[in-house]
């Protein structure tokens, strides 16, 4: 998460031992299931609307009165705290804690009328997380990692909404460089028993579970949250499978903006990943779309779930609904 005085900007690099790894599946991009919101008495009502409001997100969310070590006693305990405080505050009462950027807990900070939400330490690891969520409360998301201050979705950001964690952490100084450059590109799946040899600007990023499909995903403009979450589960009706077995939704770059794709997979819990045009172009499925005609980009939702699976092959050809959201599934 964030070690010594480093910032939580994506290209800082961290001086520890560790080498950065990072081995079990909670330790992946934009994680925090249990949460500690770090109040002063006088604000403990804040506390309970934060706690009320986004408490059914997170596994555990608890609220606990600010004394001059309660950072230290809860060190570990948590994966994020909420300080409803002074930034200077939370930094002045952990920075002595602080060791490892992929074992320290994050920190979000919020003002008493929730006007800001600052990730503090942890971007990557909880703070960004916690920051949008207070966002539905109004609360403005002061995100300083470079890949999201720039609008562009970060390694570890991609692992979490592919389903996977990040095995070797170092290495996303230099592959976050090239989000930011844009050199990047998709995701390389690679299925073994294989042995990989990598070097220091390749992130590996290891799976949260061993089989699972992927929802490929198009629209038209402005498609609502309902249409979209309704298309998905007639799809999956149509398979033998069910939303505990999706690894993550695709769709295409031009439509990763889309609000009603993103509510909807935010209510299912779901990550959202956007490839390119040149990837799905290679990634063509067998069903003709006028979109290739008209704009030059394929069938979005066979595609994107050919080109998300693990083995690049449908389990089910694309479906409408609608005539709004069309859904193919792919493993």
């Amino acid at each position: 998460m964030s070690s010594g005085t480093e910032n939580t900007d994506d290209t800082d690099d961290s001086s520890t031992d560790s080498g950065g790894h990072c081995s079990t599946a909670d330790s992946d991009g934009e994680v925090a299931e249990e949460i500690a919101i770090i109040s002063f008495r006088r604000k403990m009502d804040t506390a309970e609307e934060i706690k009320a409001e986004i408490g059914d997100r997170y596994e555990t969310i608890d609220i606990i009165e600010y004394h001059g070590d309660v950072f230290e006693e809860h060190w570990g305990e948590y994966d994020c705290f909420i300080g409803l405080m002074a930034s200077g505050i939370a930094m002045r009462k952990t920075a002595h804690l602080l060791d490892d950027k992929w074992d320290d807990p994050a920190i979000c900070v919020v003002d008493e009328e929730l006007t800001w939400a600052i990730p503090i330490t942890g971007g990557h690891h909880g703070a960004n997380q916690v920051a949008q969520d207070l966002a539905t409360m109004g609360a403005i998301p002061a995100m300083t990692t470079a890949s999201e201050a720039a609008g562009k979705q970060g390694v570890e950001s991609r692992a979490k909404a592919m389903d996977t964690h990040v095995v070797n952490g170092d290495s996303t100084v230099k592959t976050n460089l090239a989000v930011l450059d844009d050199n990047l590109g998709p995701v390389a799946r690679l299925e073994g028993p294989k042995a990989v040899l990598v070097g220091d600007d390749v992130t590996v990023l290891k799976r949260n579970k061993n089989d699972g499909i992927v929802i490929g995903t198009g629209s038209v403009s402005g498609a609502s949250r309902e249409s979209f979450i309704a298309a998905w589960e007639e799809a999956l009706d149509q398979t033998s499978h069910d939303l505990s077995d999706v690894e993550f939704v695709g769709t295409a770059t031009r439509k990763e903006d889309e609000e009603g794709l993103l509510e909807a997979a935010q209510e299912l819990d779901l990550g959202v990943v956007a490839f390119d045009k040149e990837t799905l172009l290679e990634h063509e499925g067998p069903t003709p779309s006028k979109s290739k005609e008209l704009i030059g980009w394929p069938g979005v939702s066979e595609a994107s779930a050919i080109a998300g699976g693990a083995e690049q092959e449908l389990v089910l050809e694309k479906i409408g609904y609608e005539n709004e959201v069309t859904v193919a599934i792919g493993r």
